[in-house]
């Protein structure tokens, strides 16, 4: 029995996992996919949000003003990559600048201090690229831009070093409460028992909560596409650039990456299903004719690939975290919708707090570490430094993804490390090998056999992304 099961493994269960880490806890995280981030946090804009936008004396407001500070401290300690960039909330004309000054004045209750009104001329002064047509802006100073795939893999992984229990391939398809606890089932037959159980299932937290005896939400699938541009592209604009929001979300962005790519989206469009995935060619057009709207130098010429994430929104607007009303030891952590990823630190130790509340007991862990070796370290080494680390590690010499010169080593420790790549998605998710220009083009059968070596398996056993998604089929 364990003291919690938490229920999907993306970021805000990775940080909470994380954060239980930290005390005389037994943890288990269950997750449906063969990997850890395949969700929404593998699928979004990667933006540290400065807190401005959700209605103040909120669940939003409060944990987003909270988790700006929490997040840079939690990826420094991970050794996540993250960049301080700031915002830009644009207006196009005078009846979009009305709804900045309520930004600003909403911001200020939030307690977001640092917002300051600019002209269009001051905000093209620090972001020449700005559109001609922009005629003022919100500068959100505290906001920046993070890679959300490898917090979410950096989480668990520390979360797991520190004696928490992952579970893949754990596709959840019922829940019963006992006396004792919850016995919480897979359809592949395997069970797991905890006294608590924390629903972190993304979209398909409604789901889980229905099957645990608690129908009280329903979730709104909202699906985002985006278009990611190379890394040529990466210095057209320094901030993240917004422009002024809807009741849809936050609009099309044009904004830097952590990894020096330059990302625009999301489109903002109800879907039937957290799985409806898909881009389409009129949400992909209008991302591309929004984003030039506010930086009309944009060369689409230089798109690398596209993808779609869904959202997990419900109609109250805000966060649901709280111990179920209807179900003991049921901790809800549902509709975590934008700022999610920025409040995630924040949400972890609120959900913490609440789980104390409803009576698990935090005793500090002595044991617990909350530092994690940088995965990329290589890369940051001095020229010197890498001769010296070859010399002793002959693998990192040979470069396997060319692109963005990825080693072997790399992609070996990728796969020995918690929480351990499996497939070939996942080691492109640790390591960016086949995130450049050729979308994997070069590397990938290196990749496979580098996955066939390390788990003695065959080549043709190793899959894409898990389940059927086998990279080759027959002979060869």
């Amino acid at each position: 029995m364990f003291d919690v099961v938490i229920i999907g493994a993306g970021v805000t269960g990775g940080m909470l996992a994380r954060a239980l880490s930290r005390y005389r806890l037994s943890v288990c995280v269950v997750e449906k996919a063969s990997d850890v981030a395949c969700g929404a946090s593998k699928a979004n804009s990667g933006i540290v949000h400065g807190g401005y936008d959700p209605l103040p004396h909120t669940l939003k407001a409060k944990l987003n003003a909270a988790g700006v500070p929490l997040l840079y401290k939690a990826a420094d300690e991970l050794h996540v990559p993250y960049r301080r960039t700031g915002s830009l909330v644009c207006a196009f004309g005078a009846e979009e600048e009305k709804p900045l000054a309520a930004l600003l004045a909403r911001g200020k209750e939030n307690g977001i201090g640092d917002l300051r009104l600019l002209s269009g001329d001051e905000a093209r002064a620090i972001e020449p690229a700005l559109s001609a047509e922009v005629t003022g802006a919100l500068l959100v100073p505290s906001a920046g831009v993070i890679c959300p795939y490898m917090l979410t893999i950096a989480a668990i992984g520390n979360a797991m070093d520190n004696g928490v229990t992952l579970l893949r391939d754990f596709a959840v398809c019922g829940i019963a409460r006992d006396k004792d606890g919850f016995t919480v089932r897979a359809a592949s037959g395997d069970t797991v028992r905890g006294r608590f159980v924390a629903n972190c299932a993304g979209g398909f937290a409604d789901r889980i909560s229905e099957m645990a005896g608690d129908d009280s939400f329903t979730l709104l699938p909202r699906a985002g596409e985006y278009l990611l541009l190379d890394k040529t592209e990466g210095t057209r604009v320094s901030h993240t650039i917004f422009q002024v929001p809807s009741a849809a979300g936050k609009g099309v962005l044009v904004t830097p990456t952590a990894d020096g790519n330059l990302l625009v989206g999301p489109t903002a469009d109800a879907v039937k299903t957290p799985e409806s995935t898909e881009t389409t060619p009129a949400g992909l057009a209008k991302v591309a004719t929004l984003a030039k709207r506010s930086v009309p130098s944009l060369d689409l010429r230089q798109v690398i690939t596209s993808f779609a994430g869904v959202r997990a929104s419900e109609k109250g607007g805000d966060f649901i975290i709280k111990m179920s009303d209807t179900v003991a030891g049921l901790l809800q952590v549902a509709a975590i919708d934008s700022p999610g990823l920025t409040a995630s630190a924040a949400i972890a130790e609120y959900a913490v707090e609440l789980l104390g509340r409803a009576g698990l007991p935090l005793e500090d862990n002595p044991a617990y570490c909350g530092e994690r070796a940088d995965s990329f370290a290589f890369r940051h080494m001095s020229d010197e430094e890498k001769d010296a680390y070859i010399k002793a590690h002959p693998a990192y010499g040979r470069v396997i993804c060319r692109c963005e010169t990825v080693s072997e080593g790399e992609i070996r420790d990728a796969i020995r490390r918690n929480p351990k790549a499996v497939d070939t998605d996942g080691v492109k998710r640790r390591t960016r090998a086949g995130m450049g220009r050729c979308q994997g083009g070069f590397c990938l059968p290196y990749v496979r056999r580098l996955l066939a070596e390390e788990n003695g398996v065959p080549c043709a056993s190793v899959t894409k992304k898990g389940g059927e998604s086998y990279l080759t089929v027959g002979k060869l």
